[in-house]
């Protein structure tokens, strides 16, 4: 027992020794039976993408079968169609599952274990070559992005009177994804709520390459596209009217980067952890690594604490959400350890 604490770094006071011993003997998956050729199925989120990619190659790494690792990107929101459809075993999710979600989810007998693995920081980016912007309000993002703005505002100095007179070319994600989702929400103050006429895709790998050849552009995405291209694209201090404040772990951590900072999930389907030891095998690896290998993509690790919790929450097969169907704009990293203390 004394391995197990060791190798989730949990002191045996902090939790609780007996935390563990229960979720090992009332483990739902103890009686699964191996499967030959079993492959993984993931998609959902391209701001969660870099974690599991990560995570599917250290994975296969450590071991001698490798197991097949099929991880897709098409979005948050279509990525839990799939994912309540029950066609992916593993849906990576930049919001929390959303109330008409889990009907679906309900109504085809899908049950979804709900993980929190990383802390992002959504970042309004501009091209490198922008030597006028250095910082941006949340209100002139609401300007901006707001459906009312649609074909009116579409220069720089029609948002700030400062900024000069040049077309203001927009780049964001597809209203399939969760990141779309939360910003919205966050800066117009209603999901989905946003101008449709901008350059969308569900792949942020496609808006760092539009912003970086656009000197004109805006753009915004999750700090780990920002944090791996920082030679392309130049992120915005946003300033919620507590003055501009750059996205950074530091700032995340001392909830100084509000409203766009935002937990991101794994949701992991019930009857896979069953049924997969492959599945339930990846699920352990995730957590154990993700302290470590979430900061190296460039997201905010939560506390070992968030971790193990999510750990015994896995292996007793606690299924639904703590989020109420919906996302939830300023939640620190101690809020979120709350709710998940909230399930034992």
């Amino acid at each position: 027992m004394s391995t197990t604490l060791q190798r989730w770094g949990i002191p045996l006071g902090i939790l609780g020794f007996m935390t563990i011993i229960t979720a090992i003997i009332n483990n739902p998956f103890s009686n699964a039976q191996p499967q030959r050729k079993q492959v993984i199925a993931i998609d959902g989120s391209s701001t969660v993408y870099p974690i599991t990619n990560l995570m599917a190659a250290e994975f296969n790494d450590s071991r001698e079968n490798k197991v097949q690792i099929k991880a897709d990107i098409s979005g948050t929101t279509g990525g839990f169609k799939k994912f309540c459809e029950g066609k992916t075993d593993i849906s990576d999710a930049s919001r929390p599952i959303l109330k008409e979600e889990m009907a679906i989810c309900n109504r085809n007998k899908v049950g979804y274990i709900e993980l929190p693995i990383a802390f992002d920081a959504l970042t309004v980016v501009v091209n490198p070559q922008n030597d006028w912007a250095k910082d941006i309000t949340i209100a002139e993002l609401k300007k901006i992005w707001e459906p009312a703005a649609q074909g009116k505002i579409t220069k720089w100095n029609q948002v700030r009177s400062t900024w000069p007179d040049k077309p203001l070319n927009l780049y964001g994600p597809d209203n399939d994804s969760g990141t779309f989702d939360y910003f919205t929400q966050a800066t117009v103050g209603k999901r989905k709520a946003s101008r449709t006429d901008y350059t969308a895709n569900e792949d942020d790998n496609v808006l760092v390459q539009g912003v970086s050849q656009d000197p004109n552009a805006l753009g915004y995405f999750g700090i780990a596209y920002y944090e791996g291209n920082k030679s392309q694209v130049k992120a915005l201090a946003v300033n919620n009217g507590k003055g501009p404040v750059l996205p950074t772990r530091e700032t995340v951590e001392k909830i100084q980067y509000q409203p766009l900072s935002r937990p991101l999930f794994i949701y992991v389907n019930y009857k896979s952890a069953q049924n997969k030891p492959a599945v339930r095998e990846f699920v352990d690896f995730y957590l154990d690594k993700a302290p470590k290998l979430v900061g190296q993509v460039g997201y905010i690790p939560l506390s070992k604490e968030v971790y193990h919790l999510d750990f015994v929450q896995f292996h007793k097969g606690e299924v639904g959400t703590v989020f109420n169907g919906q996302a939830q704009l300023n939640l620190t990293l101690a809020e979120v350890l709350r709710k998940r203390t909230t399930l034992f």
